[in-house]
């Protein structure tokens, strides 16, 4: 009873409703529904608006119990599991414990062929294809790169397909347009129309953003830790097949980062603050698990403290930001990211992306923001004075004493060991770090 009133006293929200009795099945149905199409939830019966607990007589409890089973079963399609627990609320008063699990067979309806979503501690129903869509591809039902699009086959870059045919499948580019149309279907760039789906505009159309003008990425540099209005030094829409926008985006980037000298020559170009292997990943997260139902650009801010890669759509399904730090990952896009996979952009893997950041940079935040439906990666710059990467440090330290070990290292920088071998491993890898005689007794060799 204690738990249950702690409950009850935090108010009704999108997974609590209170209800003093309940009489009406198509009612019932309806929150039924909108609870299995969100996360589940719990309907106290017996309980007001207000939280009191005025509770039902135990003439009623048999009668709501039927009735819950009746509409879960015959009211709502597919038919709902659904679990009740009374509890004695004083005086032969009962509390009925109503819990609606998540759907594992979304979208529910009611009998009149209605979905309903909750809508905070309410539900409404779903009244565009938008919200539609993206109940199905919630549960991997529909994916938002398989849509058809108006563009046909006229809007393709031939030589941008063609090399892709030649390079990765051995291909010839098909001069026959029906060749070409069934080529283009069994490769699932397609749609059964004869039309171009989302992702063959998106990987290969000549002028993706004439046909869909929102999936672009919009790049600023503002002065400062804060968007301005009007001030800017630096600004660009990067627009095309997502091989281009990656590539301007990313030289984006570099171009508005530090170059750092220390324990180079002064000939030597600079290392960027932070590597260019981070964003990398990161805008390769972006481009190809972005959510395509939301017609809005990727945006790309630079501030003096911090880089924002900011991505329309929260992480899908019970993603969260906590598994996709321990490698887990969802595809949204999949046609996307099988044709990535190719080589198209430099995407190492499914789940990895993230992980592979981190372990070149550590200072990366990342917030799922489920309301605003948005999802964004804050890359932390440091102050110039020290924003030295690891491995420019490690060279320092190296150069001056050239006998340290990797648990010195570690500790002098205060990372892991781990973290020490792999700079090490780039650093012999890239020729600017050698190691003179065996692994006890050696040293380093910094070629500047």
């Amino acid at each position: 009873m204690n738990e249950l009133k702690k409950q009850i006293s935090l108010g009704e929200d999108s997974r609590r409703q209170f209800k003093t009795d309940v009489r009406n099945a198509d009612s019932l149905a309806a929150e039924m529904a909108a609870f299995a199409n969100s996360e589940g939830g719990v309907i106290f019966i017996g309980v007001a608006d207000d939280g009191s607990l005025p509770g039902l007589p135990n003439k009623d409890v048999s009668r709501v119990n039927q009735l819950i089973s009746n509409t879960a079963s015959q009211y709502v399609r597919s038919p709902l599991t659904v679990q009740t627990e009374n509890i004695p609320a004083g005086n032969n008063r009962i509390i009925i414990v109503l819990t609606v699990p998540k759907g594992i067979d979304k979208p529910y309806f009611d009998k009149n062929g209605v979905i309903w979503l909750k809508n905070g501690s309410d539900k409404r129903r779903v009244n565009s294809k938008e919200e539609l869509r993206r109940l199905f591809q919630s549960v991997d039902q529909f994916h938002a790169d398989e849509l058809p699009t108006k563009a046909g086959f006229d809007k393709l870059d031939k030589l941008r397909f063609r090399d892709f045919l030649r390079d990765i499948y051995h291909q010839e580019f098909p001069e026959d347009p029906q060749s070409l149309t069934k080529l283009l279907q069994n490769m699932n760039l397609a749609a059964d129309n004869g039309m171009l789906n989302l992702a063959g505009v998106l990987l290969f159309a000549e002028k993706p953003e004439w046909i869909k003008p929102q999936f672009i990425v919009k790049a600023i540099r503002y002065p400062g830790n804060d968007i301005h209005s009007t001030t800017y030094l630096d600004t660009e829409d990067f627009s095309g097949p997502l091989e281009k926008v990656f590539n301007d985006s990313l030289a984006f980037v570099m171009r508005n980062l530090h170059k750092i000298q220390a324990g180079r020559g002064v000939n030597a170009p600079g290392v960027p603050e932070i590597p260019e292997s981070v964003f990398e990943e990161l805008l390769v997260n972006a481009l190809v698990h972005r959510d395509y139902l939301i017609s809005a650009p990727i945006r790309l801010f630079i501030f003096d403290n911090r880089i924002e890669i900011i991505s329309p759509g929260h992480l899908p399904n019970n993603l969260t930001v906590e598994k996709i730090l321990a490698g887990n990952s969802n595809i949204r896009n999949p046609i996307l990211v099988s044709y990535i996979a190719k080589g198209l952009l430099p995407y190492k893997g499914i789940g990895s992306g993230i992980r592979r950041a981190l372990d070149d940079w550590q200072k990366i935040d990342f917030m799922d923001d489920r309301e605003g439906c948005i999802f964004t990666v804050t890359v932390h710059r440091t102050a110039e004075n020290s924003s030295v990467k690891s491995s420019v440090k490690i060279l320092e330290l190296l150069a001056d004493t050239p006998e340290m070990t990797i648990p010195q290292l570690a500790k002098a920088l205060g990372i892991s060991t781990r973290a020490i071998e792999k700079q090490i491993a780039k650093l012999q890898k890239s020729n600017q770090l050698k190691r003179i005689g065996p692994a006890k007794g050696g040293l380093w060799q910094v070629n500047k």
